[in-house]
């Protein structure tokens, strides 16, 4: 796995069905096995069905008609996507949430899923780590960005959240 680069993303959506939602933002830090960072990127995608989405995922991630309007078609993002992070290992808070909307969109469009199956999950990391301390309730981006001093500038923002992670994740491996 070392041979591998990293990548730390994460995507907002217009709810939480895979089917019936939208992915409307992915932020990626791809970084080398020694968490040297070689790019960060972010795309707005533009729904195309907005008139399904959950009302309160909206204005959790702050999404407005003009921030998008100049935004991404899904297809060209996800081509875009797959070839930043091909051969990179998937790291995210609550990984399994974000690479199944990732995923059902790639084979959606016909794009190969070009990320490397192992996958991180911070959430998994804080709990191995910090699931003995009486005081953590929640392993929630926003707690443990608490708990270790980690600034989220945009909180529920694709980019923002990727950097959260990525920093996160510094922390827990220095534990």
């Amino acid at each position: 796995m070392k041979k591998h680069n990293l990548a730390f993303i994460d995507i907002e959506t217009t709810g939480l069905n895979v089917i019936e939602h939208e992915i409307v933002e992915i932020g990626c830090i791809i970084t080398d096995h020694k968490l040297k960072t070689i790019e960060e990127f972010e795309f707005k995608i533009k729904p195309r069905h907005i008139e399904n989405a959950n009302k309160t995922a909206l204005k959790i991630n702050k999404y407005n008609e003009k921030d998008w309007e100049f935004g991404y078609e899904i297809e060209e993002a996800m081509k875009i996507f797959s070839e930043k992070v091909k051969d990179c290992i998937m790291i995210g808070q609550n990984v399994s949430f974000d690479f199944e909307f990732i995923d059902y969109n790639l084979n959606k469009y016909g794009i190969e899923n070009t990320l490397h199956y192992h996958k991180l999950d911070t959430i998994s990391i804080a709990w191995a780590k910090l699931h003995r301390d009486p005081s953590l309730k929640h392993f929630s981006l926003r707690e443990m960005c608490k708990r270790f001093d980690i600034k989220n500038e945009q909180p529920h923002s694709g980019l923002s959240d990727a950097r959260a992670t990525f920093e996160l994740y510094k922390k827990l491996m220095e534990m």
